[in-house]
C-alpha cells in the first residue's frame, strides 16, 4: 500500500460503547482510514476479521466471554491483521507489549497518543510488515500460554478459579447431560467454542480456551499449545518431529503438537526424564 494510495481499512473492537465511539471520532478526523466496522464482543470480533479482511483492529482486551487474546488465538495467522492494544492493564502488565514491540493505546488516552499510535500502525501496513507483527503477536500468545492459566485470568480480567471442575454441562444430539472432567481426553479451539474429545466423541462447548483452563484442574490438565489442553492421564510418550518440535501422543495413539514454551513443563508434570522421549 503506497502513501496516498488506498486507504487503511480498519475494525473497532471494544465492549464497551462509549470507547467505541471516541475511537470512531478519532479515525473518521482521519481522510488516509477507512473504518469498515465495529463490533462489541470477541466473537463478533472472529466472524468480522474473516469477512473484512481489516489491515488494522483496535482491540480490546478485556471483554466478556472472550477476551483479545482469545480472538488473536482464534484467527489464521498467515492472516492475521495489524493490531493496536486498547487496555486499562496496568504499566507492569503491558511490558508484555512492549517486549514484541506490539502498540498499545492504555485507558483513558489522550488525542496525541492515539495519534501516535495511528500513525506507527499506518507506517506497518503500508510497509508491508504484517507478517513481522504476526510473529510478534504470536509470540505474545505463546509467551501467555506458558505463564498458565492464573495469569491468563488475571489478563482477562478474572480472579484465578479456586475451585475446578468437576463436571461440566453438555448439550449434544438434542439432549443435556453431566461429563465428567476426568472423561475428557483433549480439548481443542474451534473458533469461539472448544471442542471436548471424549474416546470417538467430540462435544463442542461454548467457552475460550482461556477460561477453561482457568477452570480445569492443573495438575491434570496442561494447555500443551495455544489452540490445545491434554489431560494428563492420557498422555502415552513424547517423541521428536522434524525441525526441533516435539509431539504428545495419547493412550489412543492421537498426535498433538507440543509447543516449546510447555515442553519443560509437561515433562516436570509426568515426572519424565530427558530419556524417556521416544525417538524416532
Amino acid at each position: 500500500m503506497e502513501e496516498g494510495g488506498e486507504k487503511v481499512r480498519a475494525l473497532i473492537v471494544d465492549d464497551e460503547p462509549l470507547a467505541r465511539q471516541n475511537i470512531r471520532l478519532l479515525l473518521e478526523a482521519d481522510p488516509e482510514v477507512e473504518i469498515v466496522g465495529e463490533v462489541g464482543d470477541g466473537a463478533a470480533a472472529v466472524k468480522a476479521v474473516r469477512r473484512l479482511s481489516p489491515d488494522l483492529v483496535f482491540l480490546d482486551i478485556q471483554m466478556p466471554e472472550m477476551s483479545g487474546f482469545d480472538v488473536l488465538a482464534a484467527l489464521d495467522p498467515e492472516r492475521m491483521p495489524a493490531v493496536v492494544f486498547v487496555t486499562a492493564f496496568d504499566r507492569y502488565a503491558l511490558r508484555a507489549f512492549e517486549v514484541h514491540a506490539l502498540d498499545y493505546l492504555l485507558k483513558p488516552f489522550d488525542d496525541a497518543r492515539f495519534e501516535k499510535a495511528l500513525r506507527q500502525a499506518k507506517s506497518q501496513v503500508r510497509g508491508r510488515e504484517i507478517g513481522l507483527l504476526s510473529r510478534r503477536l504470536l509470540a505474545l500468545l505463546e509467551e501467555r500460554d506458558a505463564r498458565g492459566p492464573a495469569a491468563a485470568s488475571a489478563d482477562a480480567g478474572r480472579a484465578p478459579a479456586r475451585n475446578y471442575l468437576r463436571r461440566l454441562l453438555v448439550k449434544s444430539a438434542g439432549r443435556v447431560f453431566f461429563l465428567k472432567a476426568d472423561d475428557i481426553d483433549w480439548v481443542e479451539a474451534a473458533d469461539y467454542y472448544v471442542k471436548l474429545h471424549v474416546g470417538r466423541k467430540g462435544h463442542l462447548l461454548r467457552e475460550s480456551m482461556s477460561e477453561l483452563e482457568a477452570r480445569l484442574d492443573p495438575d491434570k490438565f496442561l494447555r500443551i499449545h495455544r489452540s490445545t489442553i491434554v489431560n494428563l492421564d492420557r498422555v502415552r510418550e513424547m517423541h521428536p518431529l522434524p525441525g526441533g518440535e516435539y509431539a504428545v501422543v495419547l493412550h489412543d495413539g492421537m498426535q498433538l503438537k507440543l509447543s516449546r514454551s510447555r515442553r519443560e513443563q509437561l515433562q516436570k508434570l509426568l515426572n519424565l526424564g530427558g530419556e524417556q522421549y521416544r525417538e524416532r
